[in-house]
């Protein structure tokens, strides 16, 4: 089972993923951390991205698609695998059908997880970080009660700036030019399935997996 998820920024993307993976034994593929990976082991792909990377410029579409590549020769992501944050744009999309059927598979299901503007603006706008040990916190569904570390009082709340209200709204704009797309590009092969990313995170995953075992 090779399966796509789609989501706009604080949809519950990774969350649910994980969640998919432990559930479904297919393999997680965030293309984010792939690209850490590579950065940090400094293989030769992950050498040019940084190259584009530190002057501020996108990675090109072939640079991102070479390191799905390599990635897909691993004898785990047979069982299945999980892409998360790729495809971004129709270009992508595109190149991964390519891929896949160079490898002779294909993406059987994608997973559209549904959640309005303002939800995610509620989600992320509320989101701090300690600047100390690095966890988050939400002003509303987590809040700073005590350190789990017994370290501080909350002093060291941050709010980043990719989670500030107007950053966030940009993101979303983002996400509707370029990735949005996506949602008819699969719609028309009769992949996709539009999943309630609102609610519960078990109410969510209980959702996703009524439409996995259905498939």
């Amino acid at each position: 089972m090779n399966l796509i998820l789609l989501g706009g920024p604080g949809s519950g993307k990774g969350t649910q993923a994980q969640k998919i993976q432990n559930q479904f034994g297919v393999v997680h593929l965030s293309t984010g951390e792939l690209f850490r990976e590579n950065v940090k082991n400094q293989t030769e792909l992950g050498t040019l991205a940084k190259s584009f990377m530190d002057k501020g410029n996108l990675v090109p579409d072939e640079v991102t698609v070479g390191m799905v590549r390599e990635r897909m020769k691993d004898p785990e992501i047979k069982a299945g695998v999980l892409f998360d944050g790729f495809p971004r744009t129709i270009a992508q999309a595109k190149a991964l059908d390519d891929l896949m059927s160079q490898l002779g598979r294909e993406i059987n299901l994608v997973l559209n997880l549904s959640v309005s503007d303002e939800e995610i603006v509620q989600r992320l706008s509320g989101r701090l970080i300690c600047k100390k040990c690095e966890l988050p916190f939400h002003k509303e569904f987590n809040p700073f009660q005590t350190c789990p570390y017994e370290k501080c009082e909350g002093e060291h709340l941050y709010q980043r700036d990719d989670d500030k209200p107007e950053t966030v709204r940009a993101r979303l704009r983002v996400f509707q030019e370029q990735t949005a797309p996506l949602i008819d590009y699969y719609s028309s092969q009769g992949k996709l399935v539009t999943v309630p990313g609102e609610g519960g995170v078990n109410e969510v995953f209980e959702s996703i997996r009524e439409v996995l075992e259905e498939s």
